[in-house]
């Protein structure tokens, strides 16, 4: 029998990639079969994607697929959260659609707090409250003008399905991201819409993972070479990325890459003061299970650097450099938003070192080592407070995405928190992306199998402490 091919576009906010899937063997075999760039760039004064750019890549990929003879039956997009696109009642794009690296939401984050009352907005939404979020973004084109010309609001993943199928959907995981999502009932808060001033009709029903969107419109048929079905993955990276944890009960985790996004999975949110005053956000997963976790800045810092070298070292050198300033014991708060967007990332760190009394790092091995090392504290931190918050006790964490690959890392995390650390795969968010599709095609039966199948598949790695 021939193949079932699935296949994950999985788009980060750097690169994005085609990767197929397929059972072989009874194992779960990925094939990669396009990468592109991707990235914000700046217009007239704007920090925007190229979205015209990026779903050109997206056909490319299928057509790379088509030229392989491995047609996929099931296709789904998982992107970043908090982005979104506006379009107007003839499903056009109002205006650019921004990055969440962009400062505008900075002159409304206060206004917006005083309308809703933060502890109230965090009571209600369990979002963690950070510059990029959604609630922020919508309210600065509420105060533009341009949501009065807005009659549809789609998340990026869902615009990119939107786009290759004519098929409006707002799906959930995604969504959970926007601060716009009551946390208990899973559904959109209207109460919250409305003091906003937000027209709910701007929303649609949420989707589930595993939905179908639709067909290819006919002009992408024709391009591509093949039809096939446009489904819901767990559309955020993270919710994708925590499906492929190869873990049987109750996981800590860390998907590792530009972001460190580090907690659990649970069946209820926690929307304490405890968690809110912790920097803790409630996120949707699969099956409407809620992802407790904390958002950490993650390897951004490091690829930051890396960019300012010109790309003279290689990650795999920063490493080497790093061990031998592993002496050097300045760190940073990682969070900290000089960190977020700064114009030299090594500059940030040596004056954020400088304030604090501490030994500015000078050569490139203290400057990364400094960067290693407060991530490994700053996980340290996030797994101290999952424990006193939810009274729980967790001897291994799982570090799951591209940054698993940082071996040096993972002893600096084992060694920090003293937990045994569990890594792989490195392409966890295609792979949770790829289960969603099987669940949904009836191949697997409940996601535990294909946890279990995870586990058999990939290059499984541990640390001890």
């Amino acid at each position: 029998m021939r193949d079932k091919y699935y296949l994950a576009i999985d788009i980060g906010a750097s690169s994005g990639r085609h990767i197929l899937g397929h059972i072989e063997g009874g194992k779960l075999v990925l094939e990669e079969v396009f990468r592109f760039k991707n990235g914000a760039v700046s217009k007239n004064g704007k920090l925007v994607w190229n979205h015209e750019a990026l779903f050109a890549s997206i056909v490319e990929g299928l057509k790379k697929c088509k030229e392989l003879n491995k047609i996929p039956c099931k296709v789904g997009i998982d992107t970043w959260g908090v982005d979104y696109a506006l379009l107007d009642g003839n499903g056009e794009l109002i205006d650019e659609i921004y990055s969440y690296r962009d400062e505008r939401t900075l002159a409304v984050i206060d206004e917006v707090n005083k309308i809703c009352g933060k502890e109230r907005l965090y009571k209600r939404t369990g979002i963690q409250k950070q510059v990029f979020n959604t609630i922020y973004q919508l309210y600065c084109d509420k105060k533009s003008g341009k949501l009065a010309r807005a009659r549809h609001f789609l998340m990026m993943p869902d615009y990119l399905n939107y786009m290759l199928t004519g098929v409006m959907k707002n799906e959930y995981t995604d969504a959970s991201t926007t601060g716009l999502l009551n946390a208990a009932d899973r559904n959109w808060d209207y109460d919250i819409l409305k003091e906003l001033g937000f027209d709910k009709g701007l929303f649609k029903e949420l989707s589930m993972p595993g939905s179908v969107v639709g067909g290819l419109k006919l002009d992408i048929i024709n391009e591509v070479g093949f039809d096939t079905a446009i489904c819901l993955p767990a559309s955020h990276d993270t919710a994708s990325a925590v499906m492929a944890v190869p873990s049987s009960d109750m996981p800590l985790y860390i998907s590792s890459g530009t972001w460190s996004l580090m907690g659990i999975e649970t069946s209820e949110e926690n929307t304490g003061a405890d968690a809110e005053k912790s920097g803790f956000t409630n996120e949707g997963g699969y099956g409407k299970t809620v992802r407790f976790l904390k958002n950490i800045m993650g390897l951004w810092m490091v690829q930051c650097i890396k960019k300012e070298y010109n790309d003279k070292y290689s990650f795999d050198d920063f490493v080497s450099e790093a061990k031998k300033a592993s002496d050097f014991t300045s760190k940073v708060e990682v969070n900290d938003l000089s960190f977020f967007s700064p114009d030299s990332m090594i500059k940030a760190v040596k004056e954020y070192c400088q304030k604090t009394g501490q030994q500015v790092p000078e050569t490139v091995g203290e400057i990364v080592m400094c960067v290693y090392s407060s991530l490994a504290d700053s996980y340290k931190q996030t797994v101290n407070e999952i424990e006193n918050i939810t009274g729980k006790k967790f001897n291994t964490i799982n570090i799951v995405g591209g940054g698993c690959q940082n071996t040096y890392l993972n002893e600096l995390t084992a060694k920090s928190t003293g937990r045994k650390v569990v890594t792989g795969p490195v392409e966890a968010t295609a792979t949770g992306n790829i289960l969603a599709l099987m669940l949904a095609d009836g191949v697997i039966k409940n996601l535990a199998e294909g946890r279990s199948l995870v586990a058999k598949s990939f290059e499984i790695k541990e640390y001890c402490n």
